[in-house]
């Protein structure tokens, strides 16, 4: 596989980041998942999580959260973001309030609110997350959905930021979104699942997020923006996607669900191959780095993380999804990778769904 053009016209400082960057495979240092740990709830689907260690000592998740009696596929306009604590990193998390829930559909974020993201930023918290708003009526248990109701909602999603001097909230939402999509371009429509860096170098905010060029997708494609302080202005700092592989295959470009971090002087990265053309699994994971943000290298081995979980009693599943990959760092090093996961017949077809923790190996 032939790596992007723009990845080749900084092959030299690509060539430094690699050198330096031969360590352990990511999806090497990945252990068993303990079952009983993560977060679930009866009678709500719950997804994507972001979770942070409080001054209280204790490890704090924000998750999407809505009723399970709608379906699953009412993510998209039913979903608020739920709060959760821990005593441990694993958990279990217990529910504790609604960080964000709808407002008025006036707002880029009026009807639903989801794919968390947060960090601590000078002495504040902020948290990065999805809304979106739409002109027809929230859907409820039992009552039909009118014709194009999930694409209406799905072109609307924008990526917005509300700040808090507690995890407990209240959290003040700003009334725009901090990027939005650009026409003609190759995130025209929407601005999505963000992930959020603050580079201790310059102190600014990489911030990697999903678009695409058309409603009829895929591709889903990533792109970078930049800037000063948590709520922006953020500036592309690319005015092409970051990840662009030169196949035959336009699903070869598919990838979504970022996370990103900084590492002894340079970006990494874990994100969600959609269709397995990059790592060789449906679904799996792979794993990349990056001088700037910009320019990156796969990884060698590049898969990151799989579908296919050993549980801490032994056992082994193939789970339909692995979904919304976040890592909780203990003293600076990667030490829980999270990710949302579920049971049922097929793929999007769930029974339950809650958020999963692997416990990673310490060490380089």
């Amino acid at each position: 596989m032939r790596i992007c053009r723009n990845i080749l016209t900084s092959l030299s400082l690509m060539l430094a980041v690699s050198c330096a960057h031969k360590q352990e495979a990511f999806i090497d240092k990945l252990m068993a998942a303990p079952k009983d740990a993560g977060f679930q709830m009866d009678g709500y689907w719950i997804w994507g999580s972001s979770v942070i260690k409080g001054n209280d000592g204790k490890y704090h998740m924000f998750a999407d959260f809505w009723e399970s009696d709608l379906g699953f596929e009412t993510w998209v306009t039913n979903t608020e973001i739920a709060h959760a604590v821990s005593d441990t990193p694993e958990g279990p998390y217990i529910f504790s309030d609604m960080a964000l829930t709808r407002r008025e559909p006036s707002y880029f974020d009026g009807c639903s609110v989801f794919n968390p993201r947060v960090i601590e930023y000078e002495g504040m918290y902020y948290l990065y997350y999805v809304g979106t708003t739409y002109d027809f009526p929230v859907p409820e248990p039992g009552v039909g959905k009118e014709d194009g109701w999930f694409e209406k909602a799905w072109m609307n999603k924008r990526i917005g930021v509300a700040k808090s001097k507690s995890l407990y909230g209240p959290w003040e939402r700003m009334d725009h979104p901090v990027i939005t999509p650009r026409k003609g371009k190759w995130d025209a429509t929407i601005t999505s699942n963000p992930s959020p860096v603050v580079n201790p170098e310059t102190g600014k905010i990489l911030l990697i997020y999903k678009s695409s060029p058309k409603d009829s997708r895929p591709p889903l494609l990533l792109g970078a923006a930049e800037a000063d302080s948590p709520q922006g202005e953020y500036t592309r700092i690319s005015d092409d996607p970051i990840f662009r592989f030169d196949t035959d295959s336009l699903l070869a470009n598919d990838v979504e669900d970022p996370f990103v971090w900084w590492s002894d002087g340079h970006y990494e990265l874990i994100m969600k191959d959609r269709f397995g053309h990059i790592c060789g699994e449906d679904g799996g994971g792979i794993h990349a780095v990056s001088p700037d943000g910009v320019h990156w290298t796969l990884s060698d081995p590049v898969k990151a993380y799989s579908r296919t979980i050993m549980w801490d009693d032994g056992s082994t599943t193939l789970q339909a999804n692995f979904e919304r990959p976040f890592i909780l760092f203990e003293d600076g090093m990667p030490a829980y990778l999270f990710a949302a996961t579920g049971t049922g017949p097929s793929p999007w077809n769930f029974e339950r769904t809650w958020n999963m923790v692997i416990p990673l190996k310490q060490g380089k």
